[in-house]
């Protein structure tokens, strides 16, 4: 699609240099019979730069080529309404590089919010780098949950506050879906207060391109799913539901950050030698789940009864499971995770995740950008 609309403009923005051209007596251009002025060729020509402008802000990746693309397609059609007669099929071509800059405008205005987000989420988070984990801290904890902390290496290791990860994807939308979807995520957490930021990038029926965020801060959860970074799929918000669903699932991965079962806001209970319920309760918003564990202490798989979406009736059977754990940054965490819903007509396995970079106490927000691959 991108190597399309860069060739679509090129043919475009030439077309625009042959009437600088004609109206400078340059070259013949017969495509126009009309006269053209001198001073209508300077707009011609300076049409034609615009396009060559968005034809290179395209090829070095830059989020800003919707504007110099907007304004060359102002130019031209201004140009084509008083040369209608020879030139109106360029209109096309402007209504289609139109629609490109309105996406890329959309694009550029989401990847500006969840900046904004991020950037207000890492100011309210309290860094807490010099406090070590003890083994003391750990004496009220079930003992499969001490094991767990203990074999994961965080004793004698600095308290986690915030958390910078990048993910590779492949998703299932829908049950009935055969075929997976690639996708990028990149998230961050803070600890203390507890809240996240994710958000997605992937692409329906590998053609058209779909966008997410979803969010837990201030004990309320918001999800949404854009297809184009322009048409709303799902904006769900300032619903019980969610805010425990996503309270719910950061818990679930407080798995890629240990130390945050130590948090005041988590209760733990036994369950048996091999498990335990964590218990979360943040701004009113309370949710638990059960953390599974193998005779070693790693992590195997979170189990919780978790709403679907804002729609759901009841809560459904929600399965986190570790498929490959390694150690990344000193702390041995799952690198590789399946997650599925059980569904009343079997089981839904909609996500395959691999952690490819987590950072850990950074004192500056990354800027990433590595959900957005162009």
């Amino acid at each position: 699609m991108r190597i399309a609309l860069t060739i679509l403009i090129g043919i475009h923005g030439i077309i625009h240099l042959f009437g600088f051209f004609k109206a400078f007596g340059i070259s013949e251009f017969n495509a126009i019979s009309q006269p053209i002025s001198k001073t209508y060729g300077i707009f011609w020509f300076l049409a034609f730069l615009l396009f060559a402008i968005t034809i290179i802000l395209i090829l070095i990746h830059s989020d800003y080529w919707w504007f110099s693309g907007f304004l060359a397609v102002i130019i031209s059609q201004v140009l084509i309404f008083n040369y209608w007669s020879d030139s109106k099929f360029g209109t096309v071509a402007n209504i289609i590089i139109l629609l490109a800059s309105i996406i890329g405008y959309s694009s550029f205005n989401f990847k500006h919010k969840i900046k904004g987000e991020r950037i207000s989420l890492f100011e309210n988070s309290h860094l807490k780098n010099q406090e070590i984990v003890t083994e003391k801290a750990l004496l009220d904890l079930p003992p499969v949950v001490k094991k767990w902390l203990a074999n994961s290496g965080i004793i004698g290791e600095n308290l986690i506050s915030n958390v910078h990860l990048v993910q590779e994807l492949q998703l299932k939308l829908k049950p009935e879906q055969a075929s997976w979807n690639n996708g990028t995520a990149e998230q961050y957490f803070t600890i203390q207060p507890p809240a996240f930021n994710w958000n997605i990038n992937t692409e329906m029926n590998s053609i058209l391109s779909v966008v997410g965020r979803d969010k837990f801060e201030d004990g309320k959860g918001e999800m949404i799913i854009k297809l184009l970074s322009l048409i709303p799929v799902a904006n769900a918000k300032n619903d019980e539901k969610v805010n425990q669903a996503t309270l719910q699932r950061y818990l679930a991965e407080i798995v890629w950050f240990p130390s945050a079962s130590l948090s005041q806001y988590i209760e733990w209970e036994t369950i048996d030698d091999y498990s335990a319920r964590a218990i979360m309760e943040y701004k009113g918003t309370k949710g638990s789940g059960d953390f599974h564990f193998d005779k070693d202490g790693n992590f195997e798989k979170f189990v919780a009864m978790r709403y679907k979406d804002s729609n759901a009736i009841k809560p459904t059977e929600w399965t986190v499971i570790a498929t490959r754990t390694e150690e990344r940054n000193g702390i041995k965490i799952p690198i590789e995770c399946e997650a599925s819903w059980e569904l009343e007509n079997g089981k839904w396995t909609w996500l395959k995740l691999k952690i490819t970079d987590i950072q850990y106490n950074v004192k500056v927000m990354p800027v990433a950008n590595t959900i957005y691959k162009k």
